[in-house]
């Protein structure tokens, strides 16, 4: 039988299809071949080239300082793909490790620190910067420090420095501690807003801006005391570091309008006169100066030099061995889960399981720099950290910038608690807020009604007015916990929960002033906890370290192989027009918009998280 000319087309197209198909197929793998095979070279193709003698470290240290980069790849992709910034961070164990080990290296003879683009960071960690430019200058190298201006936290690592430069039209400005805060009783009156704040503590002043206008005396109290303290850490300092007479940096903000005005308003000139520098350069000028004192690089343009970031590729990790599991608590505590750079109750857990699960794994380090939050996230936190102990590895918890309140309830079952002198801890006390918007329907003229079987139906309820008998079943509960986090307290100091209230009541402390009233066992870095977790569980001084952390994307794995660089969003309509009317219909500065517009927003997330009412352990506080 004879084929149609039909089926000798369609056999022809079915033959070209699969040659095209095959084609095509090649050529993808082709070019999969030829990216794993530059993937393999870039990872085992004799990594990088030795460095040259008289090479210096450049410490450009861009982004904000923080124990642990909220900051992935795809956030990185789709923020450059969209055109906006990226939100830089910084982690404090890089850049205590480049440091540390440019020190020993015979090929870096100098550093270079530029902190124009340090965007942040709590007095621990900088103190932690500050000690290991302190080790490096110790192993006999300069540093220099250049900035076009310095903040205050700048300068702390500045003033570290061998030599201190800054540009011909800059200043260094040293402000002090301690801000205002807004407080919006007023205005939450005339939006016909009642917020009920029920709280255990004389001094937990966390809800105070909700229900007042202007701090209690108990509050001003403890903020003075801890600001004075930590305002001293600091100035003591920066004047040691800069051989400056005591109380310099205070007489000179006294003077200042005197100062300026005898300097003609140079405030470069006037930094200078201050011995705060050594000297006025412009970038380039210290650039040639770096030429003269090392070598000159490959072209003769500029000084012979490695990148922080190079650097940090370079730096040497034990891959094999027992090892000291370091798990970071970073951010608000929050029920659940939580992604890097913020902690939640389930997902910290556990990363503490995971290192106590692991075999290799023989002693776990907690670092904390946490304001708090959830009290029952808080404690799933602490019972594992318990069983960890119970299975046999020491935990050791090291104190950062903030460790207060929920921050402190999670370094409750530990052999050891470390704190800096700067460490911002304590604040044991509990609370709970629920905001009533009843006056508001009232305006509107909305009406609400039902018939529960019960007075406790529908009690949360914020259109509502506050029942007083579920004020009080909440009282009780806060009650409760308060005295859950006192005895549990008392028991991590062995002391009595009477003698732990008698510094608890929400008062905040500092490292050293929590060391002095038991709350703490003793001062100290990061270091010295991987130290004493080394110590404790028998295994040399210089033990391997894991991060134990939550698995990335294999697409953010991916991306950060070829060289690819949770900020939490309130997303509620409320706290959304809030900010557009704060910044549109008042007139208000943006950035004083934003903070009123975060303030309120986080009153409405209490109120959008659909229980009952949450207990929570924050503090108001942050490291300045």
């Amino acid at each position: 039988m004879s084929q149609s000319p039909f089926s000798y087309v369609r056999r022809g197209f079915g033959f070209f299809w699969r040659a095209l198909d095959a084609s095509r197929r090649t050529v993808l793998n082709l070019i999969f071949l030829a990216l794993v095979l530059v993937l393999l070279y870039a990872i085992f193709g004799g990594g990088a080239k030795p460095l040259q003698p008289k090479t210096t470290l450049v410490l450009d240290l861009k982004g904000q300082l923080v124990e642990q980069s909220s900051v992935n790849a795809t956030d990185a992709l789709i923020a450059n793909a969209r055109g906006a910034e990226v939100h830089r961070m910084i982690q404090l164990r890089d850049v205590l490790a480049v440091l540390d080990t440019a020190a020993k290296d015979p090929n870096v003879g100098a550093a270079v620190l530029l902190t124009d683009d340090l965007q942040g960071g709590g007095q621990a960690a900088l103190r932690e910067v500050a000690a290991a430019i302190d080790r490096f200058k110790a192993s006999g190298k300069q540093v220099v420090a250049w900035g076009a201006s310095y903040d205050q936290r700048q300068y702390l690592l500045a003033a570290h420095a061998s030599e201190v430069y800054l540009h011909p039209m800059g200043m260094v400005m040293i402000e002090g501690f301690g801000r205002y805060r807004n407080y919006y009783r007023d205005a939450l009156d005339k939006l016909g807003v009642t917020v009920n704040l029920l709280r255990v503590g004389t001094y937990k002043s966390f809800g105070e801006p909700y229900i007042a206008n202007g701090p209690s005396q108990a509050a001003s109290e403890a903020e003075s005391y801890l600001n004075n303290a930590l305002w001293a850490a600091y100035t003591d300092n920066v004047e040691k570091a800069r051989k400056l007479p005591q109380g310099q940096i205070m007489k000179t903000i006294n003077d200042l309008p005197a100062q300026v005005a005898a300097a003609n308003g140079d405030m470069a000139k006037l930094s200078l006169s201050e011995k705060l520098v050594d000297g006025l350069k412009t970038k380039d000028e210290v650039r040639q100066m770096m030429i003269t004192r090392g070598a000159a690089d490959a072209d003769g343009k500029s000084f012979r030099q490695v990148a922080f970031d190079d650097y940090l590729a370079r730096v040497p990790h034990k891959l094999t061995g027992d090892a000291i599991g370091v798990v970071v608590a970073q951010g608000e505590i929050s029920d659940g889960t939580a992604g890097p750079g913020a902690i939640g109750g389930d997902s910290t857990s556990k990363l503490i399981r995971m290192a106590r699960e692991d075999n290799s794994i023989k002693a776990v380090v907690l670092r904390i720099d946490s304001p708090g939050g959830s009290a029952f996230a808080s404690e799933l936190i602490r019972r594992e950290l318990e069983l960890t102990r119970a299975a046999g590895k020491p935990v050791v918890v090291s104190m950062g910038n903030v460790a207060a309140s929920g921050g402190y309830w999670i370094s409750m079952s530990s052999d050891e608690v470390i704190a800096e002198p700067t460490t911002i801890t304590g604040s044991i006390g509990v609370f709970a807020i629920l905001p009533t918007a009843d006056k508001v329907i009232d305006k509107l003229g909305i009406h609400t009604a039902g018939q529960p079987t019960t007075w406790l139906g529908d009690a949360g309820n914020p259109l509502r007015p506050l029942d007083p008998r579920f004020g009080q079943v909440i009282q009780g509960s806060i009650n409760h916990i308060y005295a859950e986090f006192t005895t549990k307290a008392a028991k991590a100091r062995k002391t009595t929960p009477e003698k732990i209230d008698e510094v608890a009541q929400g008062r905040v402390w500092t490292g050293a002033q929590a060391k002095d009233r038991g709350l703490v066992d003793r001062l100290g870095s990061y270091g010295d906890a991987l130290k004493s977790a080394a110590a404790r569980a028998r295994l040399p001084a210089d033990a391997r370290v894991v991060y134990v952390e939550r698995d990335i994307s294999k697409f953010d794995r991916f991306v950060e192989m070829i060289g690819g660089g949770t900020a939490k969003a309130v997303a509620n309509a409320v706290a959304a027009q809030l900010k557009l009317g704060a910044a549109a219909s008042t007139g208000l500065p943006p950035s004083a918009a934003t903070g009123i517009a975060n303030d309120l927003g986080w009153l409405s997330e209490i109120t959008a998280q659909h229980k009952p009412f949450t207990a929570i352990t924050h503090c108001l506080c942050e490291s300045p």
